[in-house]
């Protein structure tokens, strides 16, 4: 009895991409592309929705990060792996990546071959991470120096941008206004980032937000 395929989850900003990478993919008996995605919210319904094997994610969106919904993904699927496809040699990227839980990291300039055992080896458990960069990341949460947050780890990934918008000094009109989002939804967010952070006041918040923005601690959401 053969194998069965890999569920595979597609994840670009850009319709042609995704369809070369998908035509690539669909050319192998074992592997099988289930869904398609272009933007974060995208990604992280479609992996809901679909349960796949694989998702192979571009890091930067059009509304956002990959690696922003790798780690809401991971987080709500345990068994999924992802696999961070980029066109950027990005060391902070590929730590960034590698935090939120990514298996592997490989340029789109990789040859069509080398992606899809690429796709394999990361479907198959395993990690596709240089263990010189592997060794980095591990020096660099020893250091502390950008270990994410326990209070931060808290939130989800809408939360996190929003409190980084409250940092900046935004109002929840214009934080409503960046993210697309009601007014009263943005008050809601707050209302819960703060619980969940343990701040009475949204000034508590933005101070807390400012220092780890300081520290690189947290990601630069927004203009």
């Amino acid at each position: 009895m053969s194998s069965p395929r890999l569920r595979i989850l597609l994840v670009d900003d850009h319709e042609v991409v995704r369809d070369g990478v998908k035509s690539l993919i669909n050319a192998n008996d074992d592997l099988a592309v289930v869904a398609e995605a272009g933007s974060v919210q995208e990604a992280i319904d479609q992996a809901i929705r679909t349960k796949p094997d694989v998702v192979v994610m571009d890091v930067r969106l059009a509304d956002g990060s990959g690696i922003e919904a790798t780690r809401e993904i991971r987080a709500k699927l345990e068994k999924t792996q992802v696999l961070m496809l980029t066109s950027f040699a990005d060391d902070e990227a590929l730590f960034a990546s590698i935090m939120a839980g990514a298996a592997g990291y490989v340029l789109k300039q990789i040859r069509g071959g080398e992606l899809i055992r690429a796709i394999r080896e990361v479907g198959a458990g395993r990690s596709l991470l240089d263990p010189e960069v592997t060794r980095s990341v591990l020096e660099r949460l020893r250091k502390g120096k950008t270990m994410r947050d326990e209070k931060l780890a808290r939130l989800s990934a809408q939360e996190e941008r929003i409190l980084v918008l409250i940092a900046k000094g935004q109002t929840n009109g214009q934080i409503g206004r960046e993210l697309r989002l009601a007014e009263k939804t943005v008050k809601n967010y707050v209302s819960t980032l703060l619980h969940k952070l343990g701040f009475d006041r949204r000034t508590e918040a933005a101070v807390y937000a400012a220092k780890l923005r300081a520290e690189a601690r947290i990601p630069d959401y927004g203009s």
